[in-house]
């Protein structure tokens, strides 16, 4: 299953399969969901296209034999650093290696351009997310940023933070 470029005409398809990995009952298939700590979307169409309309911004899709996206990623260039976000794998198929298969693409990609730190942010809460981003060489900076109040990418059901994860390649 190779991992390649999106493009603007996978947004539909993107937008269901991040939607089904983060909320809903389809999340509750797979153990990244965040449904039990956010209602709401976790993405729409609107904010995809707006991506694809920043240089900075690109995102990778893992695609199946059949041609349907199982997993994607969104990498933006800040400075000397690659942010990962919207890490998002299909729930009916986590634990089948797509999810390493987009990290060391992203890695792949951070070379090509020069950065040699990949950022990222996590709900503090979220242990098992912790720790496998732990065991891929990702490490707790320290810093802890809250979470997003403009509801764009959700409503909390609690108070959440987000820690900050870095590795250097």
């Amino acid at each position: 299953m190779p991992v390649i470029q999106a493009l603007i005409t996978d947004v539909p398809e993107l937008n269901v399969l991040v939607n089904s990995a983060y909320r809903g009952e389809t999340s509750k298939k797979g153990w990244t969901t965040e449904a039990h700590l956010l209602e709401g979307l976790r993405i729409d169409e609107q904010t995809l296209l707006s991506y694809f309309e920043n240089p900075d911004i690109i995102l990778l899709k893992n695609i199946s034999d059949d041609g349907s996206i199982t997993g994607c990623v969104y990498l933006e260039k800040r400075a000397e650093k690659l942010y990962i976000g919207m890490f998002s794998v299909n729930p009916l198929l986590q634990a089948k290696g797509i999810g390493r298969q987009l990290l060391l693409a992203t890695e792949d990609y951070a070379k090509k351009l020069n950065c040699h730190i990949l950022t990222m942010t996590v709900i503090s809460t979220r242990l098992e997310l912790i720790n496998w981003y732990h065991r891929r060489g990702y490490q707790p900076t320290g810093e802890i940023l809250p979470f997003h109040h403009d509801k764009k990418f959700g409503k909390p059901k609690q108070p959440i933070e987000l820690i900050v994860m870095e590795k250097t390649i």
